[in-house]
């Protein structure tokens, strides 16, 4: 059997109380089945009968300026400056994958040198961006069904996390960069980051490290 083995130290953490919109920075983050506490419990739906996504969430995806504004009051507007009708919904949470995301700045670095510029994590819109341990050198794959471990809370690793156009937006002026996209697709396989699943509950915080388990 391996031994544990570190891989990384946590330097920012995040939640994003409407899915889609700004998130918040933390400093301790409660983790349980559902997540980060306070993560996507909300989300705006769309009403508009005629829309491709209707009775569906209004994402990122959809509109380049929703990462940019916090309040769902704000969000709605924008909405209907394109003719598009959106109501929030609190019953969450709502994810489009697994509760828990995690990045590392090593595999940010490498779509950073693709790119040829500095890449804000939040553009991935993760909850966990940690620095990688000196001694781990593995991609995303490398950590698919592993046991993260970060003081009392277990992590699952579960998939790889596959980007669409959203991370091309600058999540402050929610201008776009198509280069960033075609960046992570060709050099990256298109991925950035894991989802995870919480098996143990507790808390986190900046600068805990961050343990792969045997």
């Amino acid at each position: 059997m391996r031994e544990p083995h570190p891989l990384g130290t946590i330097s920012h953490l995040w939640r994003y109380p409407v899915k889609a919109l700004r998130g918040e920075a933390l400093a301790i983050a409660e983790l349980d089945e559902n997540g980060v506490a306070g993560d996507r419990r909300a989300a705006l739906f769309v009403t508009s009968p005629n829309h491709a996504r209707s009775g569906k969430t209004y994402r990122g995806k959809e509109h380049n300026l929703l990462h940019t504004v916090e309040e769902a009051s704000a969000a709605i507007a924008l909405a209907a400056a394109r003719a598009v009708q959106v109501v929030a919904q609190d019953h969450g949470p709502y994810f489009d994958a697994q509760p828990v995301s995690l990045i590392l700045d090593a595999w940010l670095a490498e779509a950073e040198r693709a790119a040829g510029l500095a890449l804000d994590p939040l553009r991935y819109r993760p909850n966990i961006f940690a620095r990688a341990d000196p001694a781990f050198s593995g991609g995303e794959s490398s950590l698919l069904g592993a046991t993260l471990a970060i003081g009392p809370v277990r992590l699952q690793v579960r998939e790889a996390t596959r980007r669409c156009v959203t991370p091309s937006y600058d999540p402050v002026t929610g201008e776009a960069d198509r280069a960033i996209q075609r960046a992570v697709i060709e050099h990256r396989g298109n991925v950035m980051g894991v989802y995870c699943t919480v098996q143990r509950s507790g808390s986190i915080r900046l600068g805990d490290p961050i343990v792969v388990e045997p």
